[in-house]
C-alpha cells in the first residue's frame, strides 16, 4: 500500500470527503491562497460562476493547511472533485515534526475557469450572489475563514473577503 501526503488549502481544510489515514497541520513554502479560480461545476454556475480558491506563487510567504496521509486509491476521487482546471503538483510539506513530499492540487492559470485577481469588493460580490451544485459560494468561504480560525492560521485575504460578505449579508462576524 504505498502511501501519499496531500496538501489542503481551501475546502479540503472543512470538507474533507475522502478516507485518510492521519491529518496533521502543515505548510508550503512560496505559495498564497487566492479566490481567483471560477467554479461553475462546485460552488456556482456556468452563468454564474463562483470563486473558490487556488494557490498563486508567492516568494518568501507561506501557505498553512491540513496535510492528509491517503492511499493511492483516493486520487482517483480527488482529481474527481478538483477537475475544474485544478492540475497536481508535487511540494515539500513541512509538518510539525518533518518534511514530507506530496501533491496539491493548483488551479492552472491557463484554464479556462480561471478568474484572476480582482477588487477585493469584486470578489465578494461574485461570492454573494453564487450558488451551484455544491452550495453557495457565501457557505464555501465562511466555512473556511472559521476552519482556518480554529486552526489558528492566519490569512488576511480569506479574513477580508468574510469580513466584506458577512458584512454585505448582513450576518454578525466573530
Amino acid at each position: 500500500m504505498q502511501e501519499i501526503w496531500i496538501f489542503g488549502y481551501g475546502s479540503l481544510i472543512w470538507r474533507p470527503d475522502f478516507p485518510f489515514l492521519e491529518s496533521q497541520p502543515g505548510n508550503i513554502c512560496h505559495w498564497s491562497r487566492r479566490f481567483w479560480q471560477g467554479s461553475h461545476d462546485h460552488r456556482g454556475t456556468e452563468n454564474r460562476p463562483g470563486r473558490v480558491l487556488t494557490l498563486i506563487a508567492s516568494k518568501g510567504k507561506r501557505c498553512c493547511g491540513l496535510t492528509y496521509r491517503v492511499t493511492k486509491e483516493v486520487l482517483a476521487h480527488l482529481d474527481h472533485r478538483e477537475k475544474n482546471g485544478y492540475e497536481r503538483h508535487e511540494v515539500w510539506i513541512q509538518l510539525p515534526s518533518k518534511k514530507v513530499s506530496g501533491i496539491v492540487y493548483i488551479a492552472n492559470q491557463q484554464n479556462a475557469a480561471f478568474l484572476g485577481e480582482a477588487p477585493l469588493e469584486v470578489i465578494a460580490d461574485q461570492i454573494c450572489q453564487s450558488e451551484g451544485p455544491s452550495g453557495s459560494n457565501v457557505e464555501y468561504l465562511t466555512k473556511l475563514a472559521t476552519a482556518l480560525k480554529d486552526l489558528r492560521i492566519e490569512d488576511d485575504h480569506v479574513f477580508q473577503l468574510d469580513a466584506l460578505v458577512r458584512d454585505k449579508r448582513g450576518l454578525h462576524t466573530n
